[in-house]
């Protein structure tokens, strides 16, 4: 298989299970969800200890790109094993990998999106690095800063405030269309688009 033949691995960020579903900390898995929904796939259980669905984004024919939506069921720290583990079961080169991850140094709702770099702190992201390297693509979504004294850790595994759920389904949404845009058009043109 070729580099030109190799699907892209989305992986989308976040914690498993029911109790942290709503959490800032799993926008990852809320963006994979709507991308498979708008696929008509069903994420399915791979060995790599990860949810996966495969198809396609684009427009029918040439223009469309094959793709594996993923969800990884370690933990945020712990996501390189199963980003690594779907990497290599599907052949995909490195800059075939976007990471979506809550990002807190950018306003709510912003999205930022960019190949390689650091972890800024982000223990999903910090994991996938140790594991690939950095020169994968990223899509930061946006959730702003805890308020006052609040502790990190305690702000990104907290449900989306009231406030902030009435703008989330068309922020997921939008990030879900930046997603389908680097595939298809590039980064270049997707940054120029939905970088906020």
């Amino acid at each position: 298989m070729t580099d030109a033949d190799s699907p892209w691995l989305i992986v989308g960020l976040g914690n498993p299970g029911p109790e942290y579903a709503g959490h800032r900390h799993n926008v990852g898995f809320m963006v994979a969800d709507l991308l498979a929904e708008r696929m008509r796939g069903r994420f399915k259980a791979h060995k790599a200890r990860a949810q996966v669905v495969e198809g396609r984004i684009g427009p029918p024919g040439p223009g469309s790109r094959r793709v594996v939506i993923a969800k990884p069921m370690s933990f945020m720290n712990l996501s390189g094993g199963p980003v690594t583990a779907l990497r290599d079961f599907y052949k995909v080169p490195v800059d075939r990998v976007v990471a979506v991850h809550d990002e807190l140094d950018i306003d709510y709702g912003v999205l930022r999106l960019k190949l390689g770099g650091g972890d800024n702190g982000h223990n999903g992201l910090k994991s996938i690095t140790k594991s690939l390297g950095p020169d994968y693509h990223r899509v930061r979504f946006g959730i702003g800063r805890p308020p006052g004294r609040m502790q990190v850790a305690d702000f990104v595994l907290k449900d989306f405030s009231s406030t902030e759920r009435k703008e989330l389904d068309y922020f997921v949404d939008r990030a879900a269309d930046a997603v389908e845009s680097l595939v298809t058009d590039g980064l270049e043109r997707a940054q120029s688009t939905y970088n906020g």
